[in-house]
C-alpha cells in the first residue's frame, strides 16, 4: 500500500489491474485503518477515473458472496447517496411500487453514510430481518416481487472498510460502487447518480455490459429524479434532459422532499407513502423514479405510460402488499 500511496500522492492515476489489486487487499485485511483511510481521502480529493471505478468494481464482484435470482429477470432501483440532500427514502420506496407493477426487484441498499437514514436503516425499522439465505431470497422474490439484498451481508471482505467509511461520514468512492455491485448482477437498472462527472462514467462501463440501464442525474444535484427542476437522463439509447412536465409532473421544492429528522419520522414518511397517505410532492417524486424504472424495463412503452402503471401500483395497494409480503 506503501507504494501506491505514494504514486497516488505524486497525482498519478491507477490502472485497471492496480485498483482491483489495491481493493481485493483491502477486502483481505492487508492493510491497516490509517493507510485504508488515506487512500479513501485521496478520491475525496479528486475524480475516479474509469479504470479505477472498474477495477474497483471488478475486485468488490469478485470478492462477494454471489445470489442467482436469473429466473427472476429482477432489476435494481440505486442511487450512489452522497449527494447530501436529505431526502426521504425514495429510491426504496420506488423499488416496491416498480415490485408491485409486475417487474420482480433486487434492491441492493446499505445504512447511510452520508446520510442519516439509508435503506438499510430504513427497512431494518420497519421489520425487515436481513438475510443472504438464496433459498430465502429466492422465496421472497417469488412471492412479494422483491427481495433486499443487505450489502454488508454479501461484501463480507468489507468489513475492514465499514468502521472507517462510518467514522469519516462523508461519501467516498464506496458510495460510488454501490450501484455496481448488486451480488445478483441483474440485467435491469436504473441508477441515481450525485455528479454529471459520475453519470457520464457509468454510462461508458454500463455500455460495456449486456444491461438495460438508465442513469439518473438531477441537475441541481440530487442523485435521483427530484422533480425540483431539470434532471439528465442517459440510457442504452438515448441522452437527454428532460423536465418535471416532461412526466406530467409539477416542479417541486427541496423542502418537500424532506426525510425526517429522525429514524421514526422517516419510518413514517416511508409508510404514509406507501399507504397512498404522503403528500403530494413525496408521492409525485416516488411516481416520478418508479415511471422510469419500468420504462427501463420495458414494462411501458411511453413516459405517460410509465407514470399511469406507478400510480396504479401504489394507488391499488400492490406496492403496499408487496412491502408487507416481503417483512412477514
Amino acid at each position: 500500500m506503501k507504494a501506491i500511496l505514494n504514486h497516488l500522492f505524486e497525482y498519478k492515476t491507477l490502472s485497471k489491474e492496480q485498483a482491483r489489486q489495491t481493493l481485493t487487499g483491502i477486502g483481505r485485511g492487508e492493510y491497516n485503518t490509517a493507510q485504508i483511510a488515506s487512500f479513501l481521502t485521496v478520491y475525496m480529493m479528486r475524480s475516479l477515473r474509469v479504470e479505477e471505478l472498474e477495477g474497483f468494481r471488478d475486485a468488490m464482484l469478485e470478492l462477494c458472496l454471489p445470489v442467482d435470482l436469473n429466473a427472476y429477470d429482477p432489476m435494481d432501483l440505486c442511487g450512489t447517496g452522497g449527494d447530501g440532500k436529505d431526502t426521504f427514502n425514495m429510491s426504496t420506496l420506488s423499488a416496491f411500487v416498480v415490485a408491485g407493477a409486475g417487474q420482480r426487484v433486487a434492491k441492493h441498499g446499505n445504512h447511510g453514510v452520508s446520510s442519516l437514514v439509508g435503506s438499510s436503516t430504513v427497512m431494518e425499522r420497519l421489520g425487515y430481518t436481513f438475510t443472504n439465505d438464496t433459498g430465502e431470497l429466492q422465496r421472497k422474490i417469488e412471492t412479494a416481487g422483491i427481495c433486499f439484498l443487505h450489502a454488508p451481508l454479501f461484501h463480507p471482505a468489507m468489513k475492514n472498510v465499514a468502521p472507517i467509511r462510518k467514522d469519516l461520514g462523508v461519501k467516498t468512492f464506496f458510495n460510488v460502487l454501490g450501484p455496481m455491485v448488486n451480488p445478483a448482477k441483474p440485467r435491469k437498472q436504473l441508477v441515481g447518480v450525485y455528479s454529471l462527472e459520475l453519470a457520464r462514467l457509468y454510462a461508458y462501463l454500463y455500455q460495456q455490459t449486456d444491461k438495460r440501464f438508465t442513469i439518473l442525474h438531477a441537475l441541481d444535484g440530487y442523485d435521483e429524479i427530484s422533480l425540483t427542476g431539470a434532471f439528465k437522463v442517459i440510457s442504452n439509447q438515448t441522452e437527454q434532459v428532460l423536465e418535471p412536465d416532461d412526466l406530467g409532473m409539477s416542479t417541486l421544492t427541496a423542502a418537500s422532499l424532506a426525510g425526517g429528522k429522525t429514524l421514526d419520522e422517516s419510518a413514517q414518511i416511508f409508510l404514509n407513502v406507501l399507504n397512498n397517505e404522503g403528500t403530494t410532492a413525496q408521492t409525485q417524486a416516488v411516481l416520478a423514479n418508479s415511471a422510469m424504472a419500468l420504462l427501463t424495463a420495458g414494462k411501458a412503452n411511453t413516459r405517460e405510460d410509465a407514470v399511469l402503471m406507478a400510480r396504479e401500483s401504489l394507488e391499488s395497494g400492490r406496492a403496499k402488499a408487496c412491502f408487507e409480503k416481503l417483512i412477514m
